[in-house]
C-alpha cells in the first residue's frame, strides 16, 4: 500500500492532482455555503429572536443591490485586468469578449428597481401610479438614485462604443453615489463612513470582477505565458485589495458598533448576523486565494492554480450576495 501511493502522486500528476484538489475545493465550498447559510436564506431567519421588525420588501431590496454590486463589478474588473495584460509583454492581442454591456442593463434595472422604491417613500410600490419620479429630485436618496440609473446606462453607451475604457467615470459616479447613499448625513461624520465606503466598494469591485475576467482570459490564452503572468500579476494587486478592503471594512463595523458591543451585536442583530457571516465567507476566500497563489509559484504547470481561483469566485460571489443583504437590514448603530 505505501508502495504504491508515491507514484500515484507524482505520476501523471495532471490526472491524479486534479480530483483531489476538486474535492478539497468542493469541501471549501460547502464548508462556505454551510457558513452564509443564515443570510443567503434572507433576512427573516437574520431577524429572527432580534425583536427587530423587518422593513416592507428587504429581500427583493437585498436582491437588488446584489445585482448592482454584481454589475459593478464585471465592467470594472475587465477595465483593471486590460490595463494589467497591456503591461505584460508578448500578451495576445485577443480579449475575451466583453460583458460590460450586459452588465450595464442589469445594473441599470437593478437601480430603476431602486429608484421606484425611494420614490414611494422607501416602500415597495404596489403599481406604477405609485412612483413618485418627481418626489426623487426633492430628496437626497431620491438624486443619489436617478445618479445611478444614469450612470448605468451612461456606462452601457461607453461599453458598446469606441472607447469603452470612458465607463470607469459612470462607474466611479456608481461607487461615490452607493458611498453616499449608505451614510446619511444624521450619522456621525458621514464624510468618513462615506470615505471608507468608497474605498471598500472600489477594491472589492475590483477583486471580484478582476478576478473574473483574469480567469476568462487565463481560459483564451491556453498554451500562452502570458495567461499564468496575467494571473500572477493581479495576484499581486489583489493582496493589497484584500489589505485595503480588510482595513475599511473593520473600521466602518467600529464605527457602527463601538468595541464594548460588537460580541453582543453580532449574536442579537440581524446586521452583526450577517456581518458575522460575511467574515466567515471572506476569509475563507482569503484562504482559497492563498491556496491559488501557492499553487500558482509552486505547481510546474501554473494552470493548476485555476481550481482554487474558480471556487474563490464561486465564493466571490456568495459574498457580493451577502453585502447585498446587508445593506438592506437595519443598522444598529450605538454611540
Amino acid at each position: 500500500m505505501t508502495l504504491t501511493r508515491p507514484p500515484s502522486r507524482t505520476a501523471d500528476t495532471g490526472r491524479h492532482a486534479r480530483p483531489s484538489g476538486t474535492g478539497r475545493t468542493a469541501a471549501v465550498i460547502v464548508l462556505v455555503v454551510l457558513a452564509a447559510l443564515i443570510p443567503v436564506l434572507g433576512p427573516s431567519p437574520a431577524l429572527h429572536g432580534t425583536g427587530e421588525a423587518e422593513a416592507p420588501g428587504t429581500g427583493g431590496i437585498a436582491l437588488l443591490r446584489t445585482v448592482l454590486f454584481a454589475a459593478l463589478s464585471v465592467p470594472a474588473g475587465e477595465l483593471f485586468v486590460n490595463r494589467l495584460a497591456r503591461s505584460l509583454p508578448g500578451a495576445p492581442p485577443e480579449r475575451p469578449r466583453s460583458w460590460s454591456p450586459y452588465a450595464a442593463a442589469a445594473g441599470f434595472v437593478a437601480a430603476l428597481g431602486l429608484a421606484s422604491v425611494v420614490a414611494t417613500g422607501n416602500l415597495v410600490p404596489d403599481s406604477v401610479a405609485d412612483i413618485d419620479v418627481g418626489g426623487l429630485y426633492e430628496s437626497r436618496d431620491g438624486k443619489l438614485a436617478l445618479l445611478e440609473v444614469n450612470a448605468f446606462l451612461a456606462a452601457g453607451l461607453c461599453a458598446t462604443s469606441r472607447r469603452p475604457g470612458l465607463q470607469v467615470w459612470p462607474l466611479a459616479a456608481v461607487v461615490v453615489a452607493e458611498a453616499l447613499r449608505a451614510h446619511p448625513t444624521t450619522e456621525y461624520s458621514p464624510l468618513i463612513g462615506s470615505g471608507l465606503t468608497l474605498v471598500h466598494l472600489t477594491c472589492a469591485s475590483l477583486w471580484v470582477g478582476g478576478l473574473l475576467y483574469a480567469l476568462r482570459a487565463l481560459r483564451q490564452w491556453r498554451g500562452s505565458e502570458a495567461g499564468p503572468a496575467l494571473l500572477g500579476l493581479y495576484a499581486r494587486v489583489a493582496a493589497v485589495l484584500l489589505a485595503a478592503i480588510t482595513a475599511t471594512g473593520v473600521c466602518s463595523s467600529l464605527r457602527r458598533m463601538p468595541p464594548g458591543t460588537i460580541v453582543d451585536q453580532l449574536t442579537d442583530t440581524a446586521y452583526g448576523r450577517v456581518l458575522l457571516a460575511k467574515v466567515i465567507l471572506v476569509a475563507a476566500v482569503a484562504a482559497l486565494a492563498l491556496w491559488a497563489r501557492i499553487r500558482l509559484s509552486r505547481a510546474a504547470d501554473p494552470l493548476a492554480a485555476c481550481s482554487p481561483a474558480r471556487a474563490e469566485v464561486v465564493a466571490l460571489g456568495v459574498v457580493v450576495a451577502v453585502s447585498g443583504l446587508l445593506t438592506a437590514l437595519p443598522v444598529p448603530i450605538r454611540w
